[in-house]
């Protein structure tokens, strides 16, 4: 069984001499309700946390553990967002590249950033840049901001779970499950839904009729 070396891309950047290589991933392009959120983290030389990979194969307990984790050890870790707003204007690509550059700036802004590993989008930002194809399972610093995108929207989509029981956000996340769909089918859309997304636009136009 071949084994991915998590660490090759950043070794290379490394060795070069790049102290402080970022990795940028994002989370929340499908769910119909709520931001898109990335992270940019950039770890020590000596980071090692068995068991990181693409935080879409961990459990969410595992996914919350490992937050905690590489919160305590990253040397730096940053959050971008895009509103559902912004992202209905510029469409969900263009939101999702505008939430990653807006996490690596701040970073940029603390510590001199040398080269950032970006999860498949490429990205027109004045830092050298590698976009990796399923880089979250390819590239220990992307796999670190995945768990820490993730964990962030989840913990938005549980805070609106609190205040709307009734649509289940704690259990879906936002995305379209069959019983979200139910649920605005019942109780209709609060703010926060994303209307150029097809379930929530049609439900507007059916409303004009």
């Amino acid at each position: 069984m071949n084994t991915v070396d998590l660490y090759a891309y950043e070794k290379e950047l490394w060795e070069k001499g790049i102290d402080y290589v970022g990795g940028v991933d994002e989370v929340g392009r499908g769910p119909l309700i709520g931001p898109v959120v990335t992270a940019c983290v950039v770890l020590p030389h000596d980071f090692v946390l068995e068991g990181l990979t693409d935080s879409k194969k961990l459990t969410e307990k595992k996914r919350e553990q490992f937050y905690d984790y590489i919160m305590e050890h990253a040397v730096y870790v940053k959050i971008g967002m895009c509103s559902p707003e912004r992202i209905d204007e510029i469409n969900i690509y263009q939101a999702s590249k505008e939430a990653m550059i807006e996490a690596i700036e701040k970073v940029a802004k603390e510590i001199p950033l040398g080269h950032v590993l970006v999860d498949a989008m490429p990205l027109d930002i004045n830092i050298d840049t590698t976009s990796i194809i399923k880089g979250d399972a390819k590239s220990i610093t992307i796999a670190a901001a995945s768990v820490i995108a993730k964990v962030t929207r989840d913990r938005m989509m549980i805070e609106l779970d609190h205040k709307y029981p009734m649509y289940g956000f704690g259990k879906h996340k936002g995305y379209p499950t069959k019983q979200h769909l139910e649920a605005i089918e019942t109780y209709g859309l609060i703010d926060g839904y994303r209307k150029t997304y097809g379930p929530v636009k049609k439900i507007l136009e059916g409303e004009k009729k």
